[in-house]
């Protein structure tokens, strides 16, 4: 496993452990599945793992909590969130943000996070977060309940108003999920400014929330039918190829990107895991690549409104 600077003192694992899975987000998960899969990822050099009180209610946090009871806590990078609790209840009050830190530190068995994200922001209007949220955890960071701050969304409107809006070096790291994947490269515009910034970015979800998968996405995933038949059509073309698209999608997501510091992929048990890892050692299919980039091409960075207008 090979490893990046994050922050000053802290290395991770380029790959890491999203715990979206753990609570059911992709279907029925075991308890016992969530601990092997844990135990195994650290065996394999994995030291990054990212959950929120949204992933199963809670259910993730819990069980991820349960297998990191007897680990001992330099092993481990943990990294959860705040502001959303169910699909439609957001709170980016000082209140609730300071009150569900305390929730989810119970919940993990763990003294302190390693890194607090605000979570899913572009559905709430940025003011309260900007002056409620963030000055909470930055009291928080204060008093050694987190080690860094930061926020998540999906459009990439969010992430230039709320650093440019909060105190300079407030931000350590923002979390930016689908926007580096076989069709959606748009991270990349925003380097510069992060860069400029000293902001940390973590890359997650290089299959499009299930969209670049032989099963297609979940029903949740909002993306339109052009999309999906579009990613459907990739998929079938690795299948003729004797190839899985999902290795592709990881594999171009993980080691294409040399501005990002970690790739969160969520599995649901060992045997998922156990072939993320074996898929970063090989090389890649540069002609299945090219071909795959070719079928895509018709959804290629196309932009997706998500949350309230006013932050697209």
């Amino acid at each position: 496993m090979k490893y990046n600077k994050l922050f000053e003192g802290v290395n991770v694992s380029m790959l890491s452990v999203g715990g979206g899975p753990f609570g059911g987000a992709f279907g029925p998960v075991g308890e016992k599945d969530v601990i092997d899969t844990i135990n195994r990822a650290l065996q394999l050099g994995i030291n990054y793992f990212d959950t929120a009180p949204l992933y199963g209610i809670t259910q993730s946090e819990t069980r991820m909590g349960k297998a990191f009871k007897n680990i001992p806590r330099e092993k481990y990078f943990l990294c959860s969130k705040t502001g959303r609790f169910d699909e439609d209840k957001f709170d980016f009050s000082a209140e609730r943000v300071t009150k569900s830190v305390d929730e989810s530190l119970a919940r993990l068995n763990v003294d302190y996070l390693d890194l607090i994200l605000c979570h899913d922001v572009e559905f709430v209007h940025l003011d309260q977060v900007i002056n409620e949220a963030i000055p909470a955890l930055v009291k928080l960071k204060a008093a050694g309940k987190v080690k860094a701050i930061g926020f998540s969304c999906y459009p990439l409107k969010p992430y230039r108003e709320i650093i440019q809006r909060v105190p300079p070096n407030t931000i350590d790291a923002v979390l930016v999920y689908a926007h580096y994947t076989l069709f959606d490269t748009t991270l990349n515009s925003l380097i510069p400014f992060f860069q400029e910034h000293n902001v940390k970015v973590i890359n997650a979800s290089p299959l499009g929330l299930g969209l670049l998968t032989d099963g297609g996405p979940p029903s949740w995933n909002p993306s339109d039918a052009l999309a999906k038949e579009t990613c459907a059509k990739a998929a079938a073309h690795c299948r003729s190829k004797g190839q899985n698209i999902v290795k592709l999608a990881v594999q171009f997501s993980a080691l294409t990107n040399p501005s990002t510091v970690t790739t969160i992929v969520g599995v649901k048990n060992v045997q998922e895991l156990e072939e993320n890892v074996k898929w970063l050692e090989e090389e890649v299919d540069e002609v299945l690549l090219k071909e795959v980039l070719d079928i895509l091409a018709p959804i290629k960075d196309q932009k997706r409104i998500c949350g309230l207008p006013e932050n697209n």
